[in-house]
């Protein structure tokens, strides 16, 4: 859930390193720190290599670490940086990383989480071992210290001592090999200048070389200014960086030669672009999403996902689709659920990631399993995937980070074409989601036969309108969007309701609010009020319904008159020249006509932008709200 970065070189490090955590502080804000080499006084009793570590750690935002490194004035071309977002131990500047050994030689920063670091530490405490913070984190600077320092042997059990190995790559190894859980890791040692040791398990790892240096960082993004050729490493990997070049070897030890991937995406993707915050530059960027995701997608009359892994004969054998999913690409699954039953028929069902692998679903060779995640990295998701495949079904990804381990372990995957988002509430992430679930829909429906090709071709035809009607929303919308923030920003809850394809768009509004406004917010089927939910409503109480033309218009207007009657503060997302709405709506937000199937693409848009205006009526960061980060990758 943190962001790391390491440059070692010729250059200034403070600078690159903060720069780099700059554009990783989406992963985590709670707290930032760095470790420098700088060279040592030259007194009596200095290090032998000339060179100490300088750790700066402070809680919040990297701005105050930044303030803070502007009066260090030690030159250091060597250093590792970190961006936290809390698991183990609360925020405080004693839990923030980077994290040093006893004798203060080695620093590490990680991102991950260990999940024996109770017995670890138990373990390196009896040692003699002292520790200052909460965090697992800190298990792994003790571990390498041992593992190179050596440590004497043990009268209580036996254990001989153990020469050190001297040497950090070859002690980071050793320390993996006692940990079990994730980890994204990158160590510096006083004792070996220009040196940065990198470890990967199941946390994202970059690393790239430059001109002028050798990189390491959790996100592609904080290395594109260096380079635009990065090695992914993969689980079980180690690196070795130095101002001179880098050298990459498996967990025995033996040099391998990785696969390079160069990027083709520019840093201005990264920049607000004008906008006042990455949010709504992001949720104006949709209309090229929805494009870029179907570029290349109908060859000669029929959709073509070659990057699927599966053949046509291999598809036509699906008899059940499990979408496995977190957060708001959960909701991108629910939409998924409606559109292949109802198009292939074929029985899907949407699992929360996190419980799919603890309930033993049913699987077969001819279950198709499709794993939504943003950033390809969450970590319940992957475990669901893995389970899948154990269990015999085909796995296919839905994601925006090429080369994540999602892509990497799924049969095939589509990639959702949205570039970096950089907010931590998905918006245009979301809608590639949804685009992309939309052709697997097609997909299968056009191999099964239940739909032809001709109308495989129109309904592929509609998606791509989608674009220009998410742009009509946004030019169009920006006033009645306001309007319905204000009824809003001082209540206490709000009700998301539907029915249909609007019940699912629902859950997605309803996480908006609440994720980025801190305003309480329930989304429920409408038909479902009667059975609890309608007894919140009293005057005043918001209830944003999504009531486009559809088949079960009528049934969610009834509802709709129910909150009325109780004194409601109606906010409806209606189809353009719906004019009868307004005689139970207070406030109307319009979207253009649009088939039922590809409502959520458009109706969606305005939801987000009401929960951001809400956010900023209330005072809060859009871009980082509180208690969040972009990619949970620990469980």
């Amino acid at each position: 859930m943190c962001g790391i970065v390491g440059y070692t070189g010729q250059d200034e490090a403070k600078d690159i390193l903060i720069t780099g955590l700059k554009r990783l502080e989406y992963r985590g804000y709670d707290s930032a720190g760095v470790a420098l080499e700088c060279a040592s006084p030259a007194t009596p009793g200095a290090p032998a290599s000339g060179v100490t570590l300088s750790v700066i750690r402070r809680v919040g935002k990297v701005a105050g670490l930044e303030s803070e490194l502007s009066a260090f004035g030690t030159p250091s071309t060597c250093g590792i940086g970190h961006t936290r977002w809390a698991t183990h131990g609360r925020p405080s500047v004693a839990n923030a990383h980077p994290h040093t050994s006893c004798n203060g030689r080695i620093a590490i920063v990680h991102n991950g989480i260990i999940e024996n670091f109770t017995e670890l530490r138990a373990e390196l405490e009896r040692r003699g071992h002292t520790f200052a913070s909460e965090t697992d984190t800190e298990v792994f600077a003790h571990l390498i210290e041992e593992a190179y320092e050596g440590r004497p042997a043990d009268s209580a059990t036996g254990e001989p001592a153990r020469p050190g190995s001297h040497d950090l790559m070859t002690a980071v190894r050793e320390a993996c090999t006692q940990v079990v859980g994730a980890y994204g890791l990158a160590a510096v040692c006083a004792d070996e200048p220009g040196v940065i040791a990198v470890a990967r398990k199941d946390s994202p790892i970059v690393i790239g070389r430059g001109e002028r240096g050798s990189y390491v960082a959790s996100d592609v993004i904080a290395l594109i200014d260096a380079t635009r050729d990065v090695v992914v490493l993969e689980d079980g990997q180690f690196a070795r960086l130095t101002p001179e070049g880098i050298t990459y070897t498996d967990a025995d030890g033996a040099e391998i030669e990785p696969a390079v991937t160069h990027i083709d995406w520019d840093i201005d993707m990264a920049e607000k672009g004008g906008y006042p915050d990455f949010m709504l530059k992001e949720i104006h960027e949709q209309p090229r999403v929805v494009r870029d995701t179907l570029v290349g997608r109908m060859v000669g009359g029929e959709l073509d996902i070659d990057e699927l892994g599966l053949t046509m004969e291999e598809l036509n054998l699906i008899d059940r689709v499990y979408v496995i999913a977190c957060g708001t690409s959960y909701h991108a699954g629910l939409i998924a659920k409606n559109l292949i039953e109802a198009w292939a028929r074929i029985p899907c069902e949407v699992e929360a990631a996190s419980e799919f692998r603890y309930r033993n679903p049913i699987i077969t060779p001819s279950t198709l399993v499709v794993a939504v995640s943003q950033s390809g990295e969450t970590a319940d998701t992957l475990a669901a995937i893995r389970d899948a495949r154990i269990k015999g079904a085909k796995v296919f990804g839905i994601t925006n980070v090429v080369g994540s381990p999602v892509a990497r372990e799924s049969d095939g995957v589509i990639y959702t074409k949205a570039n970096k988002e950089i907010a931590v509430a998905s918006t245009k992430s979301f809608i590639g989601q949804v685009v992309s679930l939309t052709l697997l829909a097609l997909l299968l429906a056009q191999v099964k036969g239940k739909l032809t090709t001709g109308q495989v071709r129109m309904l592929f035809r509609e998606l791509g309108n989608t674009a220009e009607q998410i742009q009509w929303i946004l030019d169009t919308q920006g006033e009645a969007i306001h309007e319905a923030a204000l009824a809003c920003k001082d209540a206490h809850s709000a009700l998301f309701v539907g029915r249909g394809m609007g019940a699912a768009i629902a859950h997605e509004g309803a996480l908006k609010l609440k994720e980025i406004s801190y305003l309480h917010a329930e989304a429920y089927a409408a038909g479902e009020m009667k059975h609890g939910p309608i007894a919140l409503i009293d005057q005043g109480f918001p209830v944003i319904a999504v009531a486009t033309k559809s088949p079960v218009y009528d049934k969610t207007v009834s509802n709709l008159k129910e909150c009325e009657a109780r004194g409601a503060q109606i906010i409806v997302v209606a189809t353009e020249g719906d004019e009868e709405i307004r005689a139970i709506a207070d406030h109307v937000i319009y979207i253009p006509p649009v088939r039922d199937a590809f409502s959520a693409i458009t109706a969606t848009v305005p939801l987000q932008l009401l929960a951001r205006e809400v956010a900023i009526m209330r005072g809060c960061d859009v871009d980082q709200p509180r208690n969040l980060a972009k990619s949970v990758t620990v469980e």
